[in-house]
């Protein structure tokens, strides 16, 4: 699953390309891809909740289609915005209430930016048709292997706590779909003693915490491992028996390894997980725990463990995480 700086990287590269540009033509393949989407005919009957743990019948894969295509066509697009793993693309003219092109990359999603001629790429779901602010023709696919991911037209609402929403606008308005998520450990509104203070009181394992996102977002299994390597904390240790000094010390270690992911693209492991023009990350060559299950740690020499214990697999190094 794409974390935090994976998705950064994917709205980075959508900034210069879509900031200011009209969207010429939008064609559905694979309705399935709009598993979040909810058409204006089920919004005005009362069906307001996404279907993306069902599967859609033919005639709502119908409608949605026809729905995104006509309401995406002709609209102006703002900077796009990121918070935790969920990345949108305001719509600047949409009418009241405002709206915007609402991405869920989930497992193999990717927004790849191609000339309208390029070659197609391999399971492309949606394609959409852009004259960019200045005049440039660009074609923006939504290409999703498994097909887990979507797009969706979302209705923006106000924050919680009435501050920007996360990364690329000052806006304090949110998708709905994604306004149950907190805030992420590179948003500069993110609070790292009230949310190491709401750690304390969990009896949790600390990882499981770390991956749920209503704490702080856009941590998965692979950033979740580095940050409990990089500040000496056994995965399954429990929060309540973690000093709060170092729970800051433990979110400050993984806002550190995001960062510093970010300047390396991202990490990769195949071909699924790449940017808009479809280069790979190159964390993976800086991963001190993922992965490296079997060989020695590059701390202390011992050798790295993997642990199933808590449902994720959980790559450490038992002498220096040590379940105290």
């Amino acid at each position: 699953m794409p974390e935090l700086p994976e998705v950064e990287v994917v709205r980075a590269g959508l900034q210069p390309a879509v900031t200011g540009a009209r969207v010429l033509s939008a064609k559905v393949f694979d309705a399935r891809s709009l598993k979040r989407h909810i058409s204006l005919t089920e919004r005005n009957s009362g069906q307001l909740a996404p279907s993306h743990g069902r599967t859609l019948d033919a005639a709502t894969q119908s409608l949605r289609a026809a729905d995104f295509e006509q309401r995406i066509t002709g609209v102006k697009l703002a900077a796009p915005v990121r918070r935790g793993k969920f990345l949108w693309i305001p719509i600047a003219d949409s009418p009241q209430p405002h709206t915007a092109l609402f991405a869920h990359l989930a497992m193999s999603g990717q927004l790849l930016l191609r000339a309208p001629d390029a070659p197609d790429d391999k399971h492309v779901r949606i394609r959409i048709l852009l004259e960019s602010a200045a005049g440039q023709l660009i074609r923006l696919d939504f290409a999703d292997q498994r097909r887990f991911g979507s797009l969706a037209i979302d209705p923006l609402v106000p924050t919680a706590d009435g501050r920007a929403a996360g990364w690329g606008d000052d806006a304090c308005a949110i998708p709905a779909q994604a306004a149950h998520i907190a805030r992420d450990l590179l948003d500069a509104e993110f609070d790292f003693a009230r949310v190491a203070a709401r750690l304390k009181l969990r009896n949790s394992a600390i990882k499981k915490l770390l991956l749920e996102q209503q704490l702080c977002s856009g941590i998965g299994n692979i950033y979740a491992d580095e940050a409990l390597w990089e500040a000496a904390i056994h995965p399954e240790l429990r929060a309540c028996r973690i000093s709060v000094v170092r729970l800051r010390q433990l979110l400050a270690a993984a806002a550190d390894v995001m960062a510093r992911a970010l300047i390396e693209g991202g990490t990769s492991f195949d071909a699924q997980y790449v940017n808009v023009n479809g280069e790979a990350g190159y964390f993976v060559r800086s991963l001190n725990a993922y992965g490296r299950a079997g060989e020695p740690c590059k701390r202390c020499g011992e050798i790295m463990r993997l642990s199933n214990a808590i449902g994720r697999a959980s790559h450490y190094c038992p002498r220096c995480q040590r379940k105290r």
